[in-house]
């Protein structure tokens, strides 16, 4: 049996995490805080949970610098259930509701707004499989016909991911007054494109699934940002949501839901609900309070790792995954003869790095993959849609890994090159 140092795993996700962090999880899970009650056994309402609760949404902040007041400058930090998946829904339900909840506000009464949810749009960025899944949940839930999609990556690559558009190719919606949100993948794990920098557009929303916490992010262009915690921040169980405040109440006005009917747009259910979760301090229903301890764990080694003077407080660890991705970029690019990249040089993930052997030889990846595993090195292989090999590179991932990696890469491109 391996044991585990001597495994390097380059899952998708869910994702390593620290064994510092799972050695103490394997404590409280038996004993938490020496009160003789395990951490998944205490109540979600508890003074201890309700620390935990507080430490990591501290650790967060100052991992990000997000700004912390009641006024429409700060923003809330939400712990929720459902995945990314599930905030695909929340997104619309709660943006949508915003934005009726305006143009009420603006015409003072609820009459005669039917006419008005024509003009609304909802503005897509579409570069890759998880943004694609968004912009169809966001069509199933409100209506193809209030979706635009400003640009998708496909109709720029004969059908495929692997970039993000320039600019000048964008199809935004004209009237900004129109649009509830732009939204966007910050980096899309299947296909392994990462934005360069966040895009600009009104009521801007990213999922930030699978690069959350690995590198520095301007909070205040955003309304909201979320992201499964699975990939760099924890276990599966919890989701993490930065909601502005200005799109919350008292400082934004919601649509009542009668009025949403009535135009025959959706009501969401309630554990999707910010507001309330957001009033509740993520309290509401029963919060998992052993994965949030984990995701505070994870965020207290990566302070303690970053100097308290240094702004913002992530740097090291985007120092560290830039320096990681950049190894693996290396070899490569140096062996283009044996390996291919799939996304475009301008787009490339640092998280998720995709390629193909070969030309995408059946055998040629078999033979790759079997090589990495007989060295301890597990989780390769790419998705079922893209094919290939792919190296997920989250912050877990020691650098040592990946500098065995980077070696058996150039071991067996050196057998194979032309």
């Amino acid at each position: 049996m391996p044991s585990r140092d001597s495994i390097s795993y380059f899952g998708a996700g869910p994702a390593p995490l620290p064994t510092p962090v799972l050695e103490e999880a394997s404590k409280v899970l038996l004993n938490y805080n020496d009160s003789g009650i395990g951490i998944t056994e205490i109540s979600h309402r508890s003074p201890e949970a309700n620390a935990i609760l507080a430490h990591t949404q501290a650790s967060l902040r100052q991992l990000l610098d997000i700004p912390e007041s009641d006024g429409p400058e700060g923003y809330q930090i939400l712990f929720l259930q459902g995945g990314g998946s599930g905030e695909f829904s929340a997104v619309v339900y709660h943006m949508v509701s915003v934005w009726l909840g305006a143009q009420a506000a603006k015409k003072q009464e609820q009459q005669g707004l039917e006419k008005e949810v024509e003009r609304l749009r909802l503005d897509y960025l579409v570069t890759g499989s998880w943004s694609l899944k968004a912009s169809q949940e966001a069509a199933r839930l409100v209506g193809a016909s209030h979706i635009n999609v400003v640009t998708d990556a496909r109709k720029h690559r004969d059908g495929k991911f692997g970039l993000v558009p320039p600019q000048d190719t964008w199809t935004r919606t004209t009237s900004e007054d129109d649009v509830a949100l732009t939204y966007y993948c910050d980096n899309e794990t299947v296909d392994g494109v990462e934005f360069p920098s966040a895009p600009s557009g009104p009521n801007l929303v990213a999922d930030m699934s699978s690069n959350f916490l690995s590198r520095a992010v301007d909070i205040r262009r955003h309304a909201a940002i979320f992201g499964g915690a699975q990939k760099n921040v924890g276990t599966t169980g919890i989701t993490i949501a930065i909601v502005s405040n200005r799109i919350l109440p008292p400082h934004a006005a919601m649509a009542d839901p009668a009025l949403l009917r009535r135009c025959g747009l959706s009501v969401g259910p309630i554990v999707l609900d910010w507001p309330t979760i957001a009033k509740n301090n993520s309290l509401y229903n029963t919060l998992p309070i052993f994965d949030v301890w984990i995701a505070g764990q994870v965020m207290q080694r990566l302070l303690d790792q970053s100097p308290a003077g240094k702004s913002p407080r992530i740097a090291e660890q985007e120092a560290e995954s830039d320096r990681k991705a950049g190894m693996l970029y290396d070899v490569l690019d140096r062996y283009s003869g044996v390996y291919g990249v799939v996304p475009e040089k301008s787009a490339r993930s640092r998280m998720n790095i995709c390629f193909r052997v070969k030309g995408g030889d059946a055998e040629a990846e078999k033979a790759f993959l079997k090589g990495a595993e007989g060295e301890g090195l597990m989780g390769l292989k790419g998705h079922r849609s893209v094919g290939g090999i792919r190296i997920s590179n989250y912050n877990a991932v020691k650098v040592s890994a990946v500098e065995k990696l980077a070696k058996c890469m150039v071991g067996f491109a050196e057998e194979r090159k032309a």
